[in-house]
């Protein structure tokens, strides 16, 4: 009987110290990857965003929160090695920052959940199946990229009266090219405007199609936000104003670097929408099961130093209609 007593004593014990072992281990903590086509610098406002989105939630990086940084800088060929390193290092949720990212980790058939901080048309280009229902293991935020496209040409035939032909620089390789193009071609059509469109896949073309825009008699100029546009936008800022071109682009950071305006979604505010769908996937919520948000928040920014520069003048009617004026 002492023998079964003492017996039972272990075993209470044993249980007891498992039960005090396992309540003092720490708590994992979860692991995000970001996934990025360009830099590090040239994204630095988009990741504040996104952490003072997850800040919102009790998330601190480095104290409750790991964030795994991965950029290809430019260069798309390096995104499937990306996505390996993010696979290997076992992240809990990969946020994509655009649709090249994005589309490389569907290619890649990654089973982590992925959020979309920005796609311009996700269902157009394939990546999900609707946006109620976009099944699988991504979702997260459009920027209705296409039918924003027709804004901005309204917009440059607004401050360009007499517009007739406008540049369109884009690439054909890039996903969600053809669906801008396409909605662009149709605003242009109904506003009597010929698009003499330039593919821009590498930096050197970047002077190429300024030349070619000259050469094509272009009233203006229409970036698609692509790679090369975006990662050297002081570059195409400065020559847009060298060749006497009015142009449009869709990101803010574009004017800020000398650009005339933009029009488009807030890339910030949905950055910091991005936190809260990896805050509800990290408390269980399966991606397919949530549906991609559309932008709610747009922006028209106008520098009007470039204006000066090349001799154009702003209507009054579009410029109170600006969220920000730069003098």
């Amino acid at each position: 009987m002492k023998h079964i007593i003492g017996l039972l004593v272990i075993f209470v014990t044993l249980v007891a110290c498992g039960v005090v072992a396992q309540a003092q281990q720490p708590p994992k903590i979860p692991r995000i990857g970001i996934l990025l086509g360009l830099s590090l610098s040239a994204n630095t406002a988009r990741i504040e965003a996104f952490r003072q989105g997850l800040g919102e939630f009790g998330y601190v990086e480095g104290k409750n929160i790991v964030i795994e940084y991965r950029a290809a800088e430019g260069k798309r060929e390096r995104l499937p090695e990306l996505i390996t390193e993010l696979v290997r290092l076992k992240v809990d949720v990969i946020v994509t920052a655009g649709p090249s990212p994005t589309r490389a980790a569907k290619e890649a058939r990654v089973t982590i959940p992925i959020v979309m901080a920005n796609d311009g048309d996700p269902v157009g280009s394939g990546i999900v199946a609707s946006l109620a229902r976009p099944g699988g293991n991504i979702t997260g935020l459009s920027t209705l990229a296409p039918e924003i496209s027709g804004k901005r040409l309204e917009l440059l035939k607004e401050i360009v009266p007499k517009l007739s032909r406008v540049a369109v620089f884009g690439d054909s390789t890039q996903p969600g090219n053809a669906q801008i193009l396409r909605e662009t071609e149709l605003a242009a059509k109904a506003l009597a405007v010929q698009i003499q469109y330039l593919e821009v896949r590498d930096p050197k073309d970047i002077e190429t199609v300024f030349q070619e825009a000259r050469k094509g008699r272009a009233n203006a100029v229409l970036p698609i936000s692509i790679h090369v546009t975006v990662s050297h936008r002081t570059q195409v800022a400065d020559l847009a104003v060298k060749s006497r071109l009015p142009a449009i682009y869709d990101n803010p950071e574009s004017v800020e670097a000398g650009g005339l305006m933009s029009y488009g979604v807030s890339i910030i505010d949905l950055y910091r929408r991005a936190a809260t769908y990896v805050d509800k996937i990290l408390k269980g919520a399966k991606p397919a099961d949530l549906p991609i948000e559309q932008p709610t928040k747009f922006e028209l920014v106008i520098n009007l130093k470039p204006a000066k520069q090349i001799g154009l003048t702003i209507p009054q009617s579009v410029l109170y209609r600006a969220d920000k004026v730069i003098k």
